[in-house]
């Protein structure tokens, strides 16, 4: 894949397919099916070749409009980004092919209207999110994944989902808020909102300024900690995930990841060691929150009643130990971090994916955790449910053992050693009690009378979205050693920040590729003296 446009594709081709859907849904339903199907394949191809381009170690920079940064709007492409953007289409492709599954009266996709467009809306907020270089066009992706994930949210109808909806939209709003508050005070300080040039302009800000540098740098932590689910602000996830159909929570697995992706972004670039009189604004905060949020995520998935609520304190738990590991600011802690964040992402979506099985085989007790009736598929389900519950709690083979045995390894040479020891391991072992109870409650405890006959039976391309998820976290295992190497080599980047700098800063408009005043009949103006 060679060519400088590739960059803009994983945020274009979404925006072109939703708009199509938009179009499609109502009146070839079958049609729009195959055509996101289509799109959210090459979404992934695409990605998958602008990671390869990314492994040499460039970043590359795309301008938008053909204007120089800081003058224009940016996009740049480095090992994070790059991986982000896989991890998104591989998480997109299971989620999609399990909605458009089944029988007509039971797909997810058929709950209710504009499925598949607000679903591709999504995927250009996630990518655009991953991919921009500006802090003022992070927010407008951001905006343009949440209002996505509202209609989401709200597909299939519910009070249930009425009453989460109104609390996340609620809570959103007001991070919205606040994000722009705080993007108009950096602007005012820096005259600039591009992401290479706020480096530069923070680190050289004089004293009367700076304090207002740091109070906006802390503001926008609280608004991506709001969408990372971090101590204290994590309250509204459980309920709004578990109120979500099971394609769709597993989509939003990727969602919190921009919160951890945002901060590991900004605070390494603009806020981090060389960022002057704001230099390592997120130190004294995110090693104590992140510890927090691990211990009483660990303590919600004991107190969780179903299935849906477990996997909900299960991602909350993810984002301590992401942004912990971030927190802790070396190398190893940041390499640790990235590896650790690929299992736990692809862990999390299939678990939603199997609490949506387990509630349609039981009926009318749903995904609660205690004994129920169940269909035909409990010994399917029951041994799925034994390798994500491996995976998802660090256990030996997979490679969730070896994500938060780096973490602790590079955890060693900081001042939280016994702290970050203590609490992943008795966190870990609470949440093992947690998945072992779950899974017994619902798989080993017999019921009487059996399940009825109509149970919904899991169709074939809904065990093929199965099959994908589980053997991307087959492959993350058995590639783990390539996979630490990327993820290492993207950590030293994030603290390397003059490669990104320079590279932003110092791509070059195109000329243009034919002259357009003379096709026009029109003369090169003359300079006039």
């Amino acid at each position: 894949m060679t060519g400088p446009h590739w960059i803009i594709v994983p945020v274009v081709l979404p925006l072109m397919a939703g708009a199509a859907l938009l179009l499609l849904e109502r009146s070839r339903a079958a049609l729009a099916a195959r055509l996101s199907l289509a799109a959210t394949a090459a979404h992934l191809l695409v990605s998958i070749g602008l990671a390869a381009q990314a492994a040499d170690g460039g970043v590359r920079a795309y301008l938008l409009g053909n204007w120089s940064a800081p003058f224009g709007i940016a996009l740049a492409l480095d090992r994070l980004s790059a991986l982000l953007l896989v991890l998104t289409g591989v998480i997109a492709l299971a989620t999609v092919a399990y909605a458009v599954a089944g029988a007509a009266k039971t797909r997810v996709d058929r709950l209710g209207p504009h499925f598949h467009a607000l679903f591709h809306f999504q995927l250009m907020g996630l990518s655009g999110a991953f991919l921009t270089a500006d802090l003022f066009n992070l927010f407008v992706f951001f905006e343009v994944l949440l209002i996505a994930s509202y209609g989401l949210l709200l597909h299939g109808a519910g009070s249930a989902r009425l009453r989460a909806a109104i609390h996340y939209v609620s809570f959103n709003l007001t991070g919205s808020a606040l994000f722009l508050i705080a993007v108009a005070s950096l602007y005012g300080v820096t005259g600039t909102l591009n992401m290479a040039d706020l480096a530069q302009r923070v680190a050289q800000l004089p004293p009367d300024s700076a304090a207002l540098a740091r109070s906006a740098g802390l503001l926008l932590l609280v608004v991506f900690c709001v969408k990372a689910a971090l101590l204290p602000l994590y309250f509204w996830l459980p309920a709004t995930y578990g109120a979500a159909t099971g394609p769709v929570a597993a989509l939003f697995a990727i969602m919190t990841k921009v919160g951890v992706y945002a901060v590991a972004r900004m605070y390494t670039l603009v806020f981090g060691a060389e960022g002057g009189p704001a230099a390592d604004l997120a130190q004294p905060w995110l090693p104590v929150l992140g510890l927090g949020t691990i211990a009483l995520a660990a303590v919600g998935a004991l107190a969780a009643r179903s299935m849906r609520g477990l996997v909900g304190y299960l991602v909350i738990a993810s984002a301590g130990t992401l942004l912990l590991a971030i927190g802790l600011g070396s190398r190893d802690t940041l390499a640790a971090a990235l590896f650790y964040l690929v299992n736990s992402t692809l862990v999390v979506a299939v678990l939603y994916l199997l609490a949506d099985r387990i509630g349609e085989q039981r009926g009318e007790h749903g995904d609660v955790l205690a004994p129920g009736p169940f269909g035909a598929e409990r010994n399917l389900l029951g041994a799925a449910y034994f390798v994500a519950a491996i995976a998802v709690c660090g256990l030996p083979p997979l490679a969730g053992f070896l994500g938060k045995s780096l973490l602790l390894a590079a955890a060693r040479d900081t001042g939280y050693a016994v702290w970050v020891w203590t609490v992943v391991l008795v966190s870990g072992l609470a949440i093992i009690i947690s998945l072992v109870r779950a899974g017994s409650r619902v798989f080993w405890k017999p019921y009487q009378p059996p399940a009825p006959a109509a149970a919904i039976a899991t169709s074939p391309v809904q065990l093929m979205a199965f099959g994908w998820l589980f053997a991307a976290l087959l492959v993350n295992a058995a590639a783990a050693g390539p996979l630490a190497s990327f993820t290492g080599a993207a950590a030293q980047q994030l603290l390397e920040r003059r490669p990104y700098i320079d590279a932003v800063l110092g791509a070059k408009p195109v000329p243009a590729a034919m002259p357009i005043r003379q096709i026009l009949g029109g003369k090169p103006a003359k300079d006039k003296p």
